[in-house]
């Protein structure tokens, strides 16, 4: 049984106990997505992620065009489209969770689960839950970056 992780994203502003929030909720699991190495630009579009197909597009096209222009041989096209390819789909979640994030949609929980329906189960679970603790998803772009210290071990700086 293999346990994967799911952010869970909720509109801003929406406060535990209210199930009408989770009428809004998308659940993102962690980890490579063979649909998004697959499909690439039409996973993203599925997923109504605009902006991150028309990137993923516009990178794809221009890996094949650039390749055109040097010359490269048919074998390393290939090899380089599958390299792209793979990337895309080690990084699928994280745009789709930066999409979300951008839309209004930040990460509110993360769970541990199984399966997706587990997930889901999971997370209405501690969300209707009036006593459940509320948890605190952090990520890189809510992340506080503290300019003073400078170097490994901030403790030792000022006693130079």
């Amino acid at each position: 049984m293999r346990l994967r992780t799911y952010t869970i994203h909720l509109p801003e502003g929406a406060l535990r106990g209210d199930g009408r929030a989770l009428d809004g909720a998308a659940i993102v699991p962690d980890g490579f997505s063979p649909q998004a190495f697959a499909f690439s630009v039409l996973w993203f579009l599925f997923h109504r992620l605009w902006l991150a197909a028309l990137f993923v597009f516009v990178l794809l096209a221009g890996l094949a065009v650039g390749g055109r222009m040097l010359g490269i041989s048919p074998v390393a096209g290939i090899v380089i489209s599958l390299l792209a390819s793979l990337l895309i789909g080690l990084e699928a979640s994280s745009l789709r969770r930066w999409s979300y994030a951008r839309t209004g949609r930040p990460a509110r929980d993360a769970v541990v689960a199984a399966s997706r329906d587990e997930a889901e189960a999971k997370a209405v679970t501690r969300w209707l839950d009036p006593s459940a603790a509320p948890r605190t998803v952090v990520s890189a772009s809510n992340r506080r970056v503290d300019d003073s210290v400078i170097g490994l071990f901030p403790a030792s700086e000022g006693r130079r």
